[in-house]
Parts: C-alpha cells; sequence; structure tokens
C-alpha cells in the first residue's frame, strides 16, 4: 500500500471516528454534519458520513433484535418442551426452566431496539 494511500485511508478513518463520538454523545445530525463541515467537509461529504454511520448502526441493532429474539425463543421452547414432556409423563417428571436463554434473550433484544432509536 502506497503512503498516500494509507494517508487517505488514516483520514477517512478519523472522520468517521470523530462523527461516531458526535452520535454517541446523541448530538442531532444538522449540528453533526455542521461540525463535520467546520473541520473540511463539503456538504455533501458530511451527508454521506452521518448516512452511512447511521445506516451501520441500524445494523447493528437489527442484528442485537434478531439475536436476542433467537435466544429467547429457544429458551421458551425449551421450557415449553420440556414442561410439557413432564406434564405428561405419569410420574410427574422434570423439566428445565432455560431462564439464562430467555433472560440474555430479552436484554440483547431490547438493547437492539434502544439503539434502533
Amino acid at each position: 500500500m502506497t503512503q498516500q494511500k494509507q494517508s487517505t485511508q488514516d483520514a477517512v478513518r478519523a472522520i468517521y471516528n470523530y462523527a461516531g463520538s458526535l452520535m454517541k454523545a446523541n448530538l442531532k445530525d444538522d449540528v453533526i454534519h455542521n461540525k463535520l463541515v467546520e473541520k473540511g467537509l463539503n456538504a455533501e461529504a458530511a451527508n454521506v458520513v452521518i448516512r452511512n454511520l447511521r445506516q451501520a448502526k441500524h445494523k447493528v441493532a437489527q442484528r442485537d433484535m434478531l439475536i436476542g429474539a433467537g435466544f429467547c425463543i429457544v429458551g421458551l421452547i425449551i421450557t415449553i418442551a420440556t414442561y410439557a414432556a413432564a406434564a405428561s409423563s405419569r410420574s410427574g417428571g422434570t423439566y428445565v426452566v432455560a431462564w439464562g436463554a430467555i433472560i440474555f434473550g430479552a436484554l440483547q433484544f431490547f438493547r437492539g431496539l434502544a439503539r434502533m432509536r
């Protein structure tokens, strides 16, 4: 990789890191846009950076929600299936409450939901 290409990549990474830190500070997009323009980006480039970061944040939130829902559903299925097997057994049997998967899944799902907002 050439020195110029590495320098360009470092500059782009710095811009995205800066814009990301502004988003984490819960600044509105127009404020972030103005700060990026103050740093030397043109208006169109600032919009692209903001849009790309919002899309990445949205993807992470969707993934968290999907993983969380999956864990929660699997935990519920295990709990319901083992309970049904125990309830239909003549001796009463035992069953498993997969509370770890249910709680972890619910927390992960709601974390993703919060990130969507």
